[in-house]
């Protein structure tokens, strides 16, 4: 794909608001509100299926060690709910985990998934707008969640209203602009620009990782705890997935067809985008790695 072809670019003011400018073409989009986010991904049954092979064991690592039992816990973002019921075994069954997301595909996923788990219960709610009383639990985790909100530290705050005085918050978010690849492929590079473009015309932050402190500590909660993660695609087996899950992803119907609404590309561009994914996994020296943001906060008062 051509460099010229990826058109607009985004703006992250030094206060945090994000703005996106046209280039030549089409001027897509102005200061995003919550009513304007568009989730990059979609929730087709392949993308959900893949979250659901998601672990608390990997995803929420950081955490576990802080976790105690009897504790009640929300998981924001919670998808098809494979970390929510492993966030449940930590807590046993005198804890409770609480799941939400704002995609009912999502939820009826989940619940159906997870229904002889008897210490989970799933719900639909945006995590701007909680349905539970101030201070109904001690902890809240969210994985890969605060990437695709146009605003975090809101959405931060109100999870600080439903923690009890030094509750806790978790949250944990990739970093597309740590992302490294081996041999170089101009295809993933394209895709990684194309990316940076879309996620934030849909009201994201893809950069989220390097952000995350910022924003908990924006919403008022303190004694951060600021650590880092790796994912990295080398064998066969992990070059393949990786690859086809993004060769997939930007096929799919919520990418594309957004992606080719705000003019940042073609339907062919896209399919030779994913060809070079498919064409990179094959390389015996491929090599995929980037980093996770991963932060734990304090709500003040305890």
């Amino acid at each position: 794909m051509p460099a010229s072809r990826l058109v607009s670019r985004s703006v992250i003011a030094s206060n945090g608001s994000r703005s996106c400018h046209s280039g030549h073409r089409r001027v897509y989009c102005a200061e995003m509100s919550y009513a304007d986010e568009i989730y990059t991904h979609g929730h087709h049954p392949f993308i959900v299926a893949a979250h659901a092979e998601r672990t608390a064991a990997e995803a929420a690592a950081f955490l576990l060690k802080r976790l105690e039992r009897g504790e009640r816990v929300l998981d924001i973002g919670c998808g098809p709910g494979s970390i929510t019921v492993g966030l449940a075994e930590h807590v046993g069954k005198s804890g409770s985990v609480v799941g939400i997301d704002n995609s009912a595909e999502a939820i009826d996923v989940a619940t159906s998934t997870h229904a002889a788990v008897p210490n989970v219960t799933f719900e639909i709610a945006s995590a701007y707008s909680l349905p539970f009383p101030d201070a109904s639990f001690d902890v809240a985790y969210g994985h890969q969640v605060l990437q695709h909100l146009a605003d975090p530290t809101a959405a931060l705050r109100e999870v600080k209203r439903v923690l009890r005085p030094g509750g806790l918050v978790a949250v944990r978010d990739a970093d597309y602009g740590t992302m490294a690849h081996h041999p170089r492929y101009p295809e993933i590079t394209s895709w990684l620009e194309l990316y940076h473009q879309l996620a934030r015309a849909n009201g994201g932050e893809p950069d989220a990782g390097r952000r995350l402190h910022q924003w908990v500590r924006g919403a008022g909660f303190r004694r951060l705890e600021v650590t880092s993660s790796v994912w990295t695609y080398s064998t066969a087996a992990e070059r393949s997935s990786w690859a086809e899950l993004w060769a997939r992803r930007i096929m799919l119907a919520r990418f594309a067809d957004r992606a080719v609404e705000l003019d940042l590309c073609e339907y062919m561009e896209i399919a030779a985008l994913a060809a070079g994914w498919r064409r990179w996994a094959s390389e015996p020296d491929g090599w995929f790695a980037f980093i996770h943001g991963e932060v734990i906060g304090v709500k003040p008062g305890h």
